[in-house]
């Protein structure tokens, strides 16, 4: 991997020129003279983070519109489900292809996924070149055998990127997964180092009936039985106490927030105020598209943040700087990737954002801009790793 100067680039106000040598930054005020492999202008542009999608299921591309307008219940078990019992292994390969296109063309460089048949899925984010946390997903229906290959799986996979990959153990949900499977997950992904994603609390049913069940809301069940941890991520975290917030941040957990999907679906509104002030890390997921309807990350931070503030009435909380470090930093630093700042020594992922654009004029403050004015079609270029994967919003790869 060679060397790329990165040049009049904007960055903390600043007009500078970048220098990546291999997959990191070396240089944030490369000297003039400086040579590279590789040159690119970014005059007239903004350099800012990239994001870092913490829950999705790319392949559900494919059923963008498909069933809208249904809660969660319904739509799972009469309409997505039974659809998806029909797909191919070329269709989850084409859905990955679809929706890691649409991701990288609004500047996200990560994705960590929960779906089926992750062979196809693995391909296409080898073919593009950008970060993954591909979950090998569980459900109690899975024959014992199906479970065992999975398992076998897990336990001889090798990345083929060289650290751009890697698998997560997957439970799908607490209704979808009994006590003895949930905990077997827990163990395997402790053996192997690997993290743990899995949906939590997501609807008031899914409380309700875990109550009825097992005597103890959704949270307090997992801790009874020893899966919560600093491995685990957990998706939605919507119906959500005081306690279990404690919980949550005493076990390090980190929780995804899925703003856009929770409100189509009427799921409920995340509690940030609760979660950030017992001290969780809170990253951003675009959920999938069949109940976003998108995977673009900017809007999604966009709504993560005016949620928050209309949800507790204070239009201070969750300020614009706090919403780009839960969609970036935050993120990368769940999944051990030292990248989410354009800051030296850092791996090379970033965003060539467009200054001409008119919902980034004028610029009184650039991250508030970002946040809450513009869209992902300002995104010029993305970089990943050191490799530019587009460049005047056209895709270099795949």
């Amino acid at each position: 991997m060679g060397s790329l100067l990165i040049k009049n680039a904007l960055l903390n106000g600043k007009k500078t020129d970048i220098l990546v040598e291999g997959n990191r930054f070396s240089s944030l005020a490369a000297p003039a003279g400086t040579v590279a492999d590789t040159e690119l202008d970014a005059e007239g542009m903004a350099v800012l983070p990239a994001f870092y999608n913490t829950h999705t299921h790319a392949a559900m591309s494919l059923l963008r519109g498909y069933a809208d307008d249904l809660p969660l219940e319904k739509w799972l078990t009469e309409y997505i489900w039974p659809y998806e019992n029909r797909m191919t292994r070329q269709d989850i390969r084409e859905g990955s292809r679809l929706a890691v296109r649409e991701m990288i063309r609004t500047g996200s460089v990560f994705f960590s996924d929960m779906y089926f048949d992750i062979e196809e899925t693995l391909a296409i984010v080898q073919e593009y070149g950008l970060r993954a946390a591909i979950g090998v997903t569980f459900v109690e229906a899975h024959a014992k055998s199906q479970r065992a290959e999975k398992l076998d799986m897990l336990r001889h996979w090798v990345d083929p990127t060289g650290g751009l990959i890697t698998l997560t153990v997957a439970p799908h949900a607490i209704y979808t997964v009994g006590p003895e499977l949930l905990v077997q997950c827990a163990e395997t992904a402790r053996s192997l180092g690997l993290k743990l994603h899995i949906h939590l609390s997501e609807t008031k049913k899914e409380v309700d009936d875990c109550v009825r069940e097992h005597g103890m809301t959704p949270v307090r069940y997992l801790e009874s039985l020893g899966f919560l941890g600093p491995d685990v991520i957990a998706a939605h975290v919507v119906h959500v106490d005081e306690e279990e917030a404690a919980i949550l941040a005493r076990r390090g957990v980190t929780v995804a927030n899925c703003p856009c999907s929770n409100m189509k679906l009427a799921s409920g509104i995340f509690p940030y105020r609760l979660l950030r002030d017992a001290g969780c890390r809170i990253t951003l997921g675009t959920d999938g598209d069949s109940s976003n309807n998108n995977l673009d990350m900017r809007e999604e931070m966009k709504f993560a943040a005016l949620l928050a503030k209309v949800s507790s009435g204070d239009p201070e909380i969750m300020p614009a700087s706090e919403a780009l470090a839960v969609a970036t930093r935050n993120g990368a630093e769940a999944f051990g990737i030292e990248a989410g700042q354009i800051r030296e020594g850092m791996l090379a992922d970033a965003l060539l954002v467009r200054l001409d654009d008119e919902r980034m004029q004028p610029c009184h403050n650039l991250v508030s801009n970002w946040v809450y004015a513009a869209g992902s079609s300002c995104i010029d270029t993305v970089l990943c790793n050191g490799r530019i994967l587009m460049k005047d919003r056209t895709l270099l790869v795949g």
